[in-house]
């Protein structure tokens, strides 16, 4: 049988080198003996398969070979057919087929090993043909053959039933036995994926438990016979003859000096990972100066700990060099992989694949039904011309070393093909894993990588290269001590140094001695730890892989330098270097038929191991390792060497959190599939309530909301069964973390309800709400109120408005906030959340959120204390001094807006050059004609010119573009909606022809764009990358479409404009919507957070909502406001429940979208004047980003678009330079003082100057008299002798109240001071140097709602 088809290799250490079977030492006739066991009665070989009458002298041994060769092809050829078919088809038919094939290899091998020790014995030795010699010497070692039938049948049988129990074994989840695993894949997936102390342990222990414990008799008898038949060929046991193969009578004392030369970089591996460990895993169950408990490093034997690397990786922020996905875009299959593999060999000058290869091997999993043994193995079907591979291969890296390691035995049987059949094989046991291996070597470094173009580039710095070989050193270093033990082990065993009753305590005494690794869980002498490794109870010698180990890095060595390879050993690609191929080829034609060491000396000029080789490789991470644990002070070694961790509290009782990503695929997939049907339903259910408001939408609305909290706690809960820390696939990690929050479904049902309720009572009073004049005529918010708020200019009709919408909806949505607080905060402590608030910044996925948007503000600030002060101007120019001081915040209700949060309506006021031609186009829009769907076609049509997706036929059908006129009571607010079921995507909007809401639509078809563009993505995915996305996706576009040039294309303006008049008026415009917006959009969430977190009690609640406004907007209440008032009840997303940090995040984005996307698009000049319309490079930026969705962290999808990952406000600096460098001309020439320093003028206080600051003792007191307007106001008290109470702020508080408010904004009073005095200087700064400085910002998740409600 084949090298690497007959025994399974190091088998189970690495993922790179899957189950490989190996090739038995050199005596050809130990393979035909152990293939399988022989029945009780032997069959009759076929005649013309036995040996003839030969001389007894060397003529007569060459005829011997010369009749033995041809025979034994013909017997292997028929055993390797029948091996492969049963191992390529798991058939009880293929089963007896193979038995009887390997029973006739049984009698081949007896009757012809018999022949030789009868014609030959002992005179072969001094024959003079050395490879005479060395066919001779395999041929009659017998081996189990020596013994009687009936020890052979006894011998064959145990093995068999050894082999029997490894393979069948399964452990039992705890007091269940309908969950069991079984070695391969299962308990090997927990022990690499699972990072469960208690679950780990579990499977450590059942496994070694099941295994070992009914293996120990077996074992023990045997060992007996194996020995006693070796001993008959002339070995002092099977031990001495496993080492007879390496034909040194020093090989021990080698091992020995090989292992202590590798020892000190094993030390400082073992020291590192053992303080990561510590790290992961605390003090209880990692000792800083004993052993490592054996389960915790990736692998049920702790041979190899590349599965651990997530957990150690020095570098984690380096590229990761897995190219798996990379292989997937690319389209690589099964084939193309074994092609390139074939290339790599052919570049070196060596032999293609033969036609047989490709023809007949099994290079995928079968998909037909069969059953199969999917482990890798490369077979030589001793034909000369038919060798295969046998591999259920995936695409991915892994495999990809493992195609060319499998390819290396391929080519290692075509250059010996032509040898004496018992000659083909290794030059020893290690020489064919070597070879395997030393290609690898070349495949994985980055520079091969790149040729082969699954790199885009190749990165040298030393912190990548640290990365990468302390990852080849988990697998190859970590190996080196259990590679050597394990047969350390068996030799005292067969020697009878280690007799039965001390099995295991010196198995645990070498584990410790060696790799410094000890028990999980108290040992004895029932157990059978040793049993436990597939190679044991096999009968595979070990040794063999800590030799190729060796000489993997000796082969790498000299075939580097062959291919004139220059710098770090670790860098060396031999592709494409024949010299390198000339060297091996000699190596390879060799097979067995010369000692080893010279075939060693011939390839690298010495005949000797030596681990030097090795340790070049592993220099610059061996280097690293000891600057590391020098620093860290680890203790190298394990002098506490008794040292055992304790047990896991209530184990094995709590293992239940699962690890396997397999089921957490299945998880998800699940998942996805009722997600869809659930959220869609629920969406149809919205639609309909929000676009006719009725009782009966209502229920079914709360019915729906009740199933999707259902759903959602459900899969929520059973997320919570999965422990993701440590998922090697970041996507699933992502996506059950997200579904592990299981938001309001957290709270107990009728709690729920509850507080469904409430939001739908606090939306519903917010949406039919209407305020009416004396006369009975009613108005609602839109588009009656916005529409007075936009046009009035009466202070009084402004007023009434202001006050009148206040009155109706925040009053009376007071009654239900207090509890939706409550109800907010149980939900997120339920989710493990410290308030609603933490909740609503986890979304950005980033600690520091709170201090980098504090700093995005103040970057911001300039721009908008510039801008507050000019307006204030213009206010006072119209309004007079009666209603504006020139010194202190504007009345909230004279800026255009029903919450002073966008100024443009105001902008015939402020407009800078008022004879300028006139920007708005709404009069335009009218007297073309324009309706709602045609300015939502022009949407369509700019995202069309991007080479973006229209919208399908069912938006026109579907969506409501206008408000209706059939009486339906609806919720007008803007929303674009996904139905995700991939194809519905609905707009509600009240649309008005007006150039305002022309942009609206075209943020709105934003919305859309990007739903369509994620659509494929899983359900959890469909949202923007962070909560600012959508957001800024949609407001991007309008900054093109609000240009002069845009709307000239569009036919909506007479020219493009182009003068700095109008450059300028066009930048006032932005502003007003922009730059007025910033502090609002910063401040609704940070009242809200303070609710949450309980620093704004529901006493305070409108006390502190207006000392926010009037610290970040400079804006106060036009009439005195009372705590019985509840002004933030007035903005849409407080009753709704909406976050609103979101548009502060969308507002500093968007310019940064806005400035990449002018840059894809060749735009050069101010970027204000820049239009992407009909740029397809933009638009592939664009959608490269949206297609991501959610499924990436928001700084990736911000590279794709900026090419860089982090939020900054320079972009939008860089926007308004031209307007800033105007607006501190202007605020120059006009004296303005920047920012509000008489803080406490109210307009209906007629306060003009700060009253005195109460006095500190025992006499102080606080007493502002109300103005006759005060005194005449619906909702203010005033303050009145002995009433206890004073106006403050516009605010009627008690006493104590007004005097802690008066001191907050003293305080308050001086940081404003401070900062006009510096702010010369800053806006000095600002117009004398660049604006384009970085700034890290957050990370987000995501909603859409639109904010000009």
């Amino acid at each position: 049988m084949g090298a690497t088809s007959g025994c399974p290799g190091p088998g189970l250490r690495s993922p790179l080198l899957p189950l490989r079977p190996l090739p038995p030492p050199p005596p050809l006739l130990l393979l035909l003996l152990l293939l399988l066991p022989t029945p009780p009665v032997a069959l009759a070989l076929d005649p013309t398969l036995q040996p003839g009458d030969f001389p007894a002298d060397e003529a007569g041994a060459q005829l011997f070979v010369q009749s033995f060769n041809p025979k034994a092809e013909q017997v292997l050829y028929q055993s390797t057919v029948a091996s492969w078919e049963h191992d390529t088809n798991i058939t009880e038919e293929n089963a007896r087929r193979q038995e009887e094939a390997s029973l006739l290899n049984q009698e081949f091998a007896e009757v012809w090993g018999q022949k030789a020790k009868e014609l030959y014995d002992p005179i072969w030795q001094n024959f003079t043909d050395p490879i005479l010699r060395r066919v001779l010497s395999g041929v009659r070692i017998l081996g189990p053959a020596n013994l009687p039938l009936e020890k052979r049948q006894q011998y064959n049988s145990l093995l068999s039933n050894m082999n029997r129990i490894f393979s069948t074994v399964k452990v039992c989840y705890p007091n269940r036995n309908d969950t069991c695993w079984s070695l391969d894949p299962d308990l090997m997936h927990i022990l690499s994926v699972s990072r469960n102390y208690g679950l780990l342990l579990y499977a450590w222990e059942g496994w070694h438990n099941a295994v070992g414990i009914p293996l120990k008799p077996l074992y023990e008898e045997f060992t007996a016979l194996s020995n006693e038949a070796h001993k008959q060929d002339g070995f002092a046991d099977t031990g001495d003859y496993w080492r007879s193969w390496y034909e040194s009578s020093t090989f021990v004392e080698d091992l020995e000096q090989l292992y202590q030369q590798l020892e000190p970089l094993y030390l400082n591996l073992h020291a590192y990972v053992r303080r990561v460990l510590h790290r992961r895993y605390g003090d209880r169950y990692i000792n800083l100066r004993g052993p490592i408990p054996a389960h915790l490093l990736g692998d049920m034997w702790a041979q190899s700990w590349d599965n651990i690397y997530d957990m150690v990786v020095p570098f984690p922020d380096k590229p990761n060099l897995d190219v798996t996905s990379t292989m997937v875009q690319k389209g690589w299959n099964a084939t193309h992989m074994f092609r390139v593999a074939e290339e790599f060999f052919t570049s070196l000058g060596l032999l293609p694949m033969p036609p047989e290869f490709w023809a007949e091997s099994m290079l995928e999993k079968p998909d037909d039904g069969r059953e199969v043994v999917c482990h890798a193995s490369a077979w030589d079907f001793y034909n000369r011309k038919d060798f295969r591979i046998k591999q259920c291969t995936r695409v991915a890296m892994d495999q990809l070393s493992t195609v060319h390691h499998e390819m290396g035995h391929i080519q290692y049987y075509l250059q010996y093909k032509d040898q004496p059949v018992s000659l083909r094989q290794g030059a020893n046991p290690g020489f064919h894993e070597a070879i395997g291996d030393v290609m690898a070597l070349s495949v994985s470094t980055p520079a091969h990588l790149y040729k082969i173009g699954l790199l885009d580039h190749v990165v040298n710095d030393t912190e990548s290269d640290i990365n990468f070989l302390l990852k080849m050193a988990l697998e190859k270093i970590a190996f080196l001590p259990f590679g050597y033990l394990v047969d350390q082990w068996r030799w005292g065993v067969f020697s009878g140094r280690t007799p039965p009753s001390r099995y295991n305590f010196d198995w645990w005494y070498l584990r410790t001695k060696y790799q410094g690794v000890c028990p999980p869980v108290v040992r004895n002498e029932t157990h059978f730890d040793a049993g436990a490794k597939f190679h044991v109870p096999h009968m595979t010698p070990y040794i063999r892989y800590f030799v190729s180990f060796v000489l993997q890095f000796q082969f790498h060595q000299a075939l580097c330098k062959e291919a004139g390879h220059q710098g770090p050993l670790h860098q060396c690609d031999i592709y494409q270097s024949t010299k390198a191929g000339d060297k091996l080829r000699e190596v390879l034609r060799a097979g067995s038929s010369r000692p080893w060491q010279e075939v060693l000396k011939d390839m690298i000029g010495s005949e000797t191991l030596d681990a030097q080789p090795l340790l070049n490789y592993f220099q610059p991470v061996s280097q690293w390792l000891q600057e590391q644990n020098q620093r860290n002070g680890e203790v190298l070694g394990w002098p506490e060497y008794q040292w055992q961790p304790p047990m896991p509290d209530n184990y094995p009782e709590d293992i239940a959190l699962v690890t396997d990503e397999a089921q957490a695929s299945d998880f998800l997939e699940e998942y996805d599939e009722k997600s869809l049907v659930v959220w869609n339903e629920y969406a149809e259910a919205n639609w309909n309530y929000n676009t006719n408001i009725s009782t009966e939408n209502s229920k079914i609305l709360l019915q729906k909301n009740t199933q999707m909290a259902n759903h959602t706690l459900n899969y929520g809960n059973r997320a919570r069964r999965f422990d993701v820390t440590y998922f090697q696939n970041t996507t699933m990690k992502r996506m059950i973390h997200k579904i592990q929050d299981l938001e309001r479904a957290a709270l107990p049902v009728l709690e729920l309800e509850e507080y469904n309720q409430i939001l739908m009572d606090m939306e519903t009073t917010y949406s039919v709400a209407s305020v009416c004049h004396a006369n009975g005529t009613c108005l609602q918010l839109e588009p009656d109120l916005t529409h007075l708020m936009a046009t009035s200019r009466n202070y009084e009709e402004l007023l009434w408005a202001w006050k009148s919408w206040r009155d109706k909806v925040g009053r009376s949505i007071l009654p239900f906030f207090p509890r939706y607080v409550e109800l907010s905060n149980k939900a997120a402590q339920l989710n493990a959340y410290v308030d609603a608030g933490d909740s609503w910044r986890s979304m950005y996925e980033m600690p520091t959120l709170e201090q980098d948007l504090e700093q995005l503000f103040q970057e911001l600030q300039p721009l908008y204390l510039n801008l507050h002060a000019y307006v204030r101007r213009a206010l006072h120019h119209h309004y007079g001094p009666q209603h504006i001081n020139l010194e202190g915040p504007i009345p909230a209700h004279l800026l255009g807006n029903m919450w002073a949060q966008t100024w443009s309506n105001i902008y015939d006021l402020v407009a800078p050059f008022p004879s300028a031609p006139k920007m708005d186009v709404t009069e335009a829009m009218k007297k073309q004609g324009w309706t709602p769907r045609r300015m939502f076609e022009e949407a369509n049509n700019f995202f069309i010119s991007l080479g973006l997706l229209p919208v399908p036929p069912d938006f026109w059908n579907k969506s409501m573009l206008e408000k209706p006129t059939d009486g339906r009571e609806v919720v007008c607010h803007a929303s674009a909606w996904d139905f995700y079921n991939g194809k519905d995507f609905r707009i509600k909007q009240c649309t008005t022809v007006n150039m305002e809401d022309l942009v609206v639509a075209h943020h709105e078809m934003g919305h859309i764009q990007y739903f369509m563009q994620y659509k494929d993505l899983p359900v959890t995915f469909r949202e923007g990358a962070n909560p600012g996305f959508h957001e800024a996706i949609g407001d991007v576009l309008a900054l093109s479409v609000s240009t002069p040039k845009h709307l000239h294309s569009i036919n909506l303006l007479s020219s493009d404009g182009g003068s700095y008049e109008q450059d300028i008026n066009f930048l006032m415009k932005i502003a007003l919507d922009k730059i007025a917006f910033i502090p609002f959009s910063y401040l609704i969430d940070q009242w809200r957070w303070r609710v949450f977190d309980g620093s704004i009690t529901k006493e305070n609640y409108n006390q502190e909502w207006w000392s926010l406004r009037l610290k970040y907007q400079g804006l106060c209440p036009p009439v005195a406001r009372s705590q019985g008032d509840f002004d933030p009840g007035a903005k849409f997303h407080i009753p709704s429940s909406v976050p609103y940090i979101r548009y502060f995040v969308g507002f500093i984005i968007q310019f940064q979208f806005h400035e990449a996307l002018c840059q894809a698009a060749g735009h050069t000049g101010p970027l204000h004047q820049c239009d992407i319309y009909q740029s397809k490079e933009a638009g592939k930026r664009l959608a490269s980003a949206m297609k991501l969705g959610y499924s990436k962290p928001w700084p990736e999808a911000m590279k794709l678009i900026t090419g860089q990952p982090n939020m900054s406000a320079s972009a939008m600096m860089n926007y308004f330079k031209p307007l800033l460098d105007w607006l501190l001309t202007e605020n120059g020439r006009h004296g303005e003082k920047l920012g509000w320093p008489q803080y406490n003028w109210t307009p209906d206080s007629g306060t003009t100057t700060p009253p005195p600051l109460p006095q500190v003792g025992p006499q102080s007191s606080l007493r502002i008299s109300p103005t006759p307007a005060q005194a005449g106001s619906t909702h203010s008290e005033g303050s009145f002798q002995g009433s206890g109470r004073v106006n403050f702020l516009g605010l009627d508080l008690e006493e104590q109240q007004a005097r802690v408010g008066q001191w907050v904004l003293l305080f308050l009073g001086i940081a404003l001071l401070v900062a006009t005095l510096g702010l010369t200087q800053r806006l000095f700064s600002i117009r004398h140097h660049s604006l384009h400085r970085p700034h890290h910002g957050p990370q987000f998740g995501s909603e859409v709602e639109l904010r000009h409600s």
